[in-house]
């Protein structure tokens, strides 16, 4: 059985490159689940329809997924619903963007 919690830590090292934080506290991820044994599915998002990042974040998240113990084939959909807003950060990202 993989480790979501190592999971979600691991893709903490993942930074959307034009803000500086990273995908779990920017609140991009919103799904992260153990389908079979070893297989991983993530659901994501970007903050805009048209981040010039979509596909640098999507494969660094399969890739940080990759690493952990356990993870055999990592499945990552980005999806659009519910749109992404500045309110699904975290407080902290909040903090350091000045949204608080």
């Amino acid at each position: 059985m993989i480790d979501l919690n190592e999971v979600r830590e691991k893709l903490k090292e993942v930074y959307d490159p034009e803000i500086g934080i990273n995908v779990v506290d920017l609140g991009l991820i919103y799904k992260i689940e153990e389908l079979d044994e070893g297989t991983l599915h993530i659901e994501m998002t970007m903050t805009t329809p048209g981040c010039p990042a979509h596909d640098s974040l999507s494969e660094a998240v399969e890739w940080a997924a990759a690493q952990v113990f356990g993870v055999a084939m990592v499945h990552v959909d980005v999806v659009w619903d519910p749109p992404w807003s500045p309110e699904m950060m975290s407080e902290e990202a909040q903090r350091l963007l000045g949204f608080r």
